[in-house]
Parts: C-alpha cells; sequence; structure tokens
C-alpha cells in the first residue's frame, strides 16, 4: 500500500483489525471452487492482477511420523500448500504474459530442506514440491516477461505462533519465554536467537516484486536466521 499498490487479499475468515484500505475476499483456496471465486471477483473488480503472492500455508496434521497419516492428511496438505498455488498462477498467469509484464512469489518454507518427519511431514513434502514447481515455472514465463521467485521463512512469531506459545506455556507449565526455546530446539536451534517477525518477511518480499528487483528470476530466498545449518 504504501508504494502505491492496490491490495487485495484473500482467506476463509476476515482478518482481525479490518483494514479498509485492503479489498478483502473471503474463500477457501484449498478448494477449485474458492480460486475460482477469488479469480473471478478480482477481474471484475479491476481487471487484472499485476503481482501474486502465493502467502497461503499450513500443517494440520497429527504428530507421530509416517504411520500415522492418512491419504487425506496428505492429500489436504497437497491442495494447500501446493495445488492453491498452481491454480492461483494458472488463473493469473495468461494475463501477466500477454501484457509480457509480472511478478509471483511462491511463500515457501525452510522445511522443503529441513523437513520434521515427527509433526510436519506432508507440509515439508508439500513446500518441497512448491520450490521445485516454482523454479520450474520460472524457466517457463521468465523470457516472457513475468519473474518467479520463491521466498523460504524458518519459524515466523505469527499470532497463530503467540497462541501455540501460550498452549505450550499452559500444558508444560513453563514460561512463554520457555516454549518458544523448546520450539526453536525442535529446529536445531536459531542461531539469531528469535524467530522471524511478520513484517521482516514482508520486507524482502515488497522488494522482490518491486523494479528495483527486476533482474532477480527463478531463485529461492530462505530468510530463516540460520537455522538450516548446512549450505
Amino acid at each position: 500500500m504504501q508504494a502505491g499498490a492496490k491490495v487485495i487479499i484473500t482467506a476463509r475468515n476476515k482478518p482481525e483489525p479490518e483494514n479498509n484500505d485492503i479489498y478483502f475476499i473471503a474463500a477457501d483456496l484449498s478448494k477449485p471452487q474458492g480460486t475460482r471465486k477469488v479469480v473471478d471477483e478480482v477481474i471484475d473488480k479491476f481487471g487484472r492482477l499485476d503481482i501474486l503472492i502465493n502467502n497461503m500455508g499450513g500443517s494440520e496434521t497429527p504428530g507421530g511420523g509416517f504411520a500415522v497419516l492418512s491419504d487425506q492428511d496428505w492429500e489436504l496438505s497437497f491442495q494447500t500448500n501446493m495445488l492453491a498455488p498452481v491454480r492461483l498462477d494458472r488463473s493469473f498467469l495468461p494475463g501477466m504474459i500477454t501484457r509480457a509484464e509480472g511478478v509471483i512469489i511462491h511463500i515457501a518454507s525452510i522445511q522443503a530442506k529441513l523437513p520434521l518427519y515427527d509433526s510436519t511431514l506432508p507440509y515439508a513434502a508439500a513446500k518441497a514440491a512448491l520450490v521445485n514447481y516454482s523454479k520450474t515455472l520460472s524457466n517457463e514465463v521468465s523470457s516472457k516477461g513475468v519473474r518467479v521467485l520463491a521466498v523460504s521463512p524458518g519459524w515466523i512469531m505469527t499470532t497463530a505462533s503467540g497462541k501455540m506459545m501460550e498452549r505450550i506455556s499452559k500444558s508444560s507449565g513453563g514460561t512463554l519465554k520457555e516454549a518458544e526455546s523448546s520450539v526453536m530446539n525442535a529446529l536445531g536451534g536459531i542461531p539469531f536467537g528469535r524467530p522471524a517477525w511478520p513484517k521482516e518477511v514482508a520486507e524482502l518480499v515488497g522488494f522482490l516484486v518491486s523494479p528495483r528487483a527486476a533482474y532477480l528470476t527463478g531463485t529461492e530466498y530462505v530468510i530463516g536466521c540460520g537455522t538450516i545449518p548446512t549450505i
């Protein structure tokens, strides 16, 4: 918004607090009909889309490793984390190619390279697929004027993460700081000493979609505060 863009967001539930400067569309992007609703409303209201940030993602599968996961667990993770971006890309890319300009950002995760088998196996596999797909798509459309990039954050202290810390501290009888440390230890440690804040990820994405990054495409940018211990 500060850069002059009209921002459109979509989710199943309207965010709180409301922001009148943001155009909101209620939809479930894990289902094809939800994607269709978003695409139709965006084109009807604005006529085009210049920047697409595929920020949807999440893991709702149970812990316990491979043996406890059902087909439905796998399918839900891939619908949410992989196929939702594919459907949005398929819908908005033709217009970008026609105008020979546009940017697509896929928000992946460091779990594409650092999976946690006990708790988020399908999520990690879907994000790995998303990074692979993002690279392949960039090879196809970059010559047509559309830049495609992936951003892979580590642990981000979102509202949902904050609530998770509250649940952990309550169940363990410890403090919020101790709960935060337990999650960082499960990730193998974060050398920076804390999770990222959403605005820090947003700053990187804001740069990548701007004209200042006009030569950047086909690349994955990891913003994990050093969580991944390998090169």
